[in-house]
């Protein structure tokens, strides 16, 4: 089936009206539900399991550490100039690679690898190929795969970006969050205009697949008339993707935020109209809406994905991989198999330890039942294709949706009624209108949401 390009149309009233905390649903069960009943034994029998399903693999590596502290950052990072730090994890990391690996049947192809933190490029060009010698030596991956990288663009050089490029990088990203000084200044990140685009320029020569910059609305002393300005300049820059988060304040879960106060930021009505200017200004540019936070060019892959059905979402965003099986190294990274998922330790000696004692260093997880599994299709479905269809639902998991989802289909009728949401007998479609409440539609499914406090969630807007 072919899908028309996503088209979204912006109400004010009803984002205002269902503008609440909710998960983003990088995953079903959310990371909210991990437990630390499920531990490193249950991890490696479900390792086993996923070496029977012979899936394609996944891998993500997490460099923990950062020069300075992004004050709007809601990531796991270690704030640190010493490089001693950085050798020591990486020696870890090595060796957890190794142990996780020896499970791991040797003929599952990768077909995707993304570095994330943190910052990646806080290691040096060196210990970048050390690492990537590592998991090369362990793991068989295939030609085609997609193999990304996250960077800081204030402690990055052309000969840096070549460098990741020829070591075999060919995606890469790179937040920008905002242009203006005043805002960079409240955040404390300062990354001038100049060196934003000579970094984007160093990109393009190195000739990446492809190039994704992030962007946050809703931080401090950001208004229209600036936010419009950073939107013009960033589609100047011509990424094939364009994140645009909602800045998400909560300083009483990230201390680091305590350090922006909340008279700055701002209006719910001024972020409200700062992410309407923005989604206008990058459609009229060409750029496809894909769903969440994320645009791209038509002639990109996410953006043909979504046209052809076939896109997927995993903890890494949206992909356009088969059905892979997600493994996680380092730091609080997190491992995602068909039917268990599992975090690292967030602590860093707790980590050390675990891999001294040739453990695999896991702190939490949750082992899915088929009801997980059943709902996950539907939210990811509704989160990367903005419909469901009823009768495929059925065939694949021998249920009668209407009876099975009586209670959702119940609740989705006051969003039908808004316009968000058309529900017939053979499918449920999101609407143009519901597609930036898209969450709060997936909700309807998430069994774990029914009774919870849910106030350490993003909001939807």
């Amino acid at each position: 089936m072919i899908f028309a390009p996503s088209t979204v149309q912006f109400d004010a009233t009803l984002l205002q009206k269902y503008d609440r905390p909710l998960p983003r649903y990088t995953s079903y069960p959310t990371a909210a539900e991990l437990t630390p009943e499920f531990d490193e034994h249950c991890f490696r029998d479900a390792i086993a399991a996923s070496n029977q399903r012979k899936t394609p693999l996944s891998l993500y590596a997490h460099i923990p550490f950062c020069q300075s502290a992004c004050y709007f950052c809601g990531c796991n990072v270690i704030v640190t100039k010493s490089q001693t730090a950085a050798q020591s994890y990486l020696d870890y990391l090595v060796r957890e690679i190794q142990q996780t690996a020896a499970l791991v049947d040797r003929d599952r192809p990768v077909m995707q690898m993304h570095w994330g933190g943190g910052t990646p490029n806080y290691l040096t060009l060196e210990q970048v190929e050390l690492l990537w010698n590592a998991l090369h030596r362990h793991f068989q991956f295939a030609p085609e795969a997609e193999i990304s990288i996250e960077v800081n663009p204030r402690y990055i050089n052309r000969d840096y970006i070549l460098g990741l490029r020829e070591i075999g990088f060919n995606r890469i990203s790179f937040g920008i969050q905002d242009f203006n000084p005043q805002v960079q200044a409240a955040v404390n990140r300062v990354q001038p205009e100049a060196l934003l685009f000579d970094v984007m320029s160093w990109v393009r020569a190195a000739k990446f697949d492809s190039v994704n910059v992030d962007l946050i609305y809703g931080l401090p002393y950001q208004s229209l008339q600036s936010f419009t300005e950073t939107i013009q300049k960033t589609i100047a820059l011509d990424p094939d993707r364009i994140a645009v988060f909602s800045f998400a304040y909560i300083p009483w879960i990230k201390a680091v935020q305590k350090n922006i106060a909340e008279q700055t930021l701002p209006s719910a009505s001024e972020k409200l109209d700062i992410l309407q200017m923005a989604i206008e200004t990058l459609t009229r540019s060409e750029y496809q809406y894909i769903g969440m936070d994320h645009f791209a060019k038509p002639d990109d892959e996410l953006a043909v994905a979504q046209r052809q059905g076939t896109l997927k979402r995993n903890f890494q965003g949206y992909t356009v991989l088969p059905d892979a099986e997600l493994l996680g190294f380092g730091l609080t990274s997190i491992s995602m198999l068909h039917d268990a998922y599992a975090q690292h330790h967030k602590q860093l000696q707790t980590y050390y330890r675990a891999v001294e004692r040739g453990e695999l260093p896991i702190e939490r997880g949750v082992k899915l039942n088929p009801d997980d599994i059943v709902r996950r299709q539907i939210i990811m479905e509704l989160m990367c294709q903005f419909q469901v269809s009823k009768p495929d639902i059925e065939a694949r998991y021998n249920l009668n949706f209407d009876q099975y989802f009586a209670r959702e289909l119940q609740d989705l009728t006051s969003l039908e009624a808004d316009g968000l949401v058309s529900v017939d007998r053979d499918s449920v479609q999101i609407t143009p209108v519901g597609r930036l409440l898209i969450r709060n539609i997936a909700s309807v499914f998430d069994a774990y949401l029914h009774n919870k406090t849910i106030s350490n969630f993003s909001k939807s807007i």
